[in-house]
């Protein structure tokens, strides 16, 4: 399985991007990332963009309207994903804005870490490291404590 992260803009936060690539790096150990990013504009030439680098990969969006599960059940989920699922995962996250409606219909997944609006880089970061802890728990490394 592989999972390409798709966002909007270059982290301006230190510690997000330092965070980021903690959690990258971890990921790694158990599935190729790659990041793609594009250019800040309105929401609609920004989704355009993250469905054009997304096409064809299995899309869970970013959005607080999206469904809030807990860490195990993301654990639950990566193993039906790495078992039977698309293969290429992309997790999708929009720029301050937001995304278009017309992105919202194509996402295969809307993921909410909460019904907050977070800062869209410090939600990055959030999402990648309960992915990392997706993985502890399917792979039973002690990191995750419940």
């Amino acid at each position: 399985m592989r999972w390409r992260i798709a966002m909007v803009g270059k982290p301006k936060l230190n510690f997000a991007a330092a965070g980021m690539e903690l959690y990258l790096k971890r990921i790694r150990r158990w599935a190729p990332v790659e990041v793609v990013q594009v250019r800040p504009g309105s929401p609609a030439s920004e989704s355009r963009e993250l469905a054009r680098l997304t096409e064809g990969w299995y899309r869970i969006l970013l959005d607080e309207r999206g469904e809030q599960i807990r860490s195990l059940d993301l654990g639950r989920k990566l193993q039906d994903w790495e078992a039977s699922g698309p293969g290429k995962l992309a997790l999708i996250v929009g720029g301050a804005a937001g995304f278009d409606e017309g992105m919202r219909r194509r996402a295969d997944w809307t993921w909410s870490l909460s019904r907050l609006t977070i800062q869209h880089e410090i939600a990055l970061l959030v999402a990648l490291e309960q992915v990392y802890r997706a993985y502890t728990i399917t792979r039973g490394t002690p990191y995750h404590r419940e």
